[in-house]
């Protein structure tokens, strides 16, 4: 008879709490078993984690680690105990710093996530930082890029799958006369269109577009647009069409504790 094989028992948050403790005590920091233990637990895992952490031993572990650690390990350790929106927020505020600035991390972020995420992003954002996304936004970028951005992150679009096929039939006729059929290129058709679809509607339109004119909604994007404004409808279009994908090929910093707050993300890029 085949024995039994019994799925590993969850990690304990007091248990891991005791174990990083340790690692700061004595004659320096074990930051090898910090890290293992951080990098090995989910969001909520690590929230778990602090909370045992604070209860025990009366500090918050970001200031432990804080004094713990140094240079990139303190960085990435630091984003990566944060909540989802926390690190976002944090990421973002970096990107946006004159010192540290990278547009394309702060676009992809924004680009790639859903409005609910993005509601969310931005009371963060505001409560850690004490000024709006939208202010830092305008303030750090320009042109057709910021008009798109600050249009993503304030306008409420639809998350559900359901999509209108009269309307997808107009956006895309709408953007071929904005692109291709005119010398030049009407910027704010695409604007409009990016910014106040859902996922599941631009991703139909991107397969219309196809199907009414031979040709992929995404050549379209790089041969009418370009810069940050072609990176930012392309990021977009990208996650419509197929999210996972997206997230696969250019693993993004929020999702794992790289490079987070040394420079943004890897560059992976498509």
């Amino acid at each position: 008879m085949a024995s039994l094989t019994l799925p590993p028992a969850p990690p304990n948050p007091r248990q891991d709490a005791i174990d990083l403790q340790k690692a700061f005590k004595g004659f320096g920091c074990d930051s090898t078993t910090v890290i293992n233990i951080l990098t090995h637990r989910d969001s909520v895992q690590r929230g778990l984690i602090q909370q045992e952490y604070r209860a025990m031993y009366h500090e918050e572990l970001s200031h432990r680690i804080s004094s713990e650690l140094n240079g990139n390990h303190k960085k990435a350790m630091l984003l990566w105990i944060l909540d989802p929106a926390g690190r976002d927020a944090t990421v973002l505020r970096e990107a946006l710093s004159v010192d540290t600035m990278d547009l394309r991390a702060a676009t992809d972020i924004i680009c790639s996530r859903t409005p609910s995420q993005l509601q969310i992003m931005k009371q963060t954002y505001y409560a850690r930082f004490g000024t709006y996304l939208e202010h830092d936004i305008g303030h750090h970028t320009s042109g057709d890029h910021q008009k798109l951005l600050l249009a993503y992150v304030g306008i409420p679009r639809y998350e559900g799958p359901e999509v209108d096929p009269t309307i997808v039939t107009h956006d895309a006729k709408d953007l071929y006369k904005a692109g291709e059929k005119r010398l030049g290129t009407d910027e704010k058709t695409f604007i409009r269109v990016f910014t106040e679809r859902s996922w599941a509607h631009l991703a139909s339109v991107s397969s219309a577009y196809h199907h009414m004119y031979d040709r992929k909604l995404e050549k379209v994007i790089k041969s009418e647009t370009s810069g940050n404004f072609e990176f930012a409808l392309l990021a977009i279009l990208r996650c419509a069409e197929n999210p996972a994908k997206y997230f696969a090929k250019i693993a993004l910093v929020s999702s794992v504790p790289n490079t987070a707050l040394t420079k943004g993300h890897e560059r992976s890029r498509h």
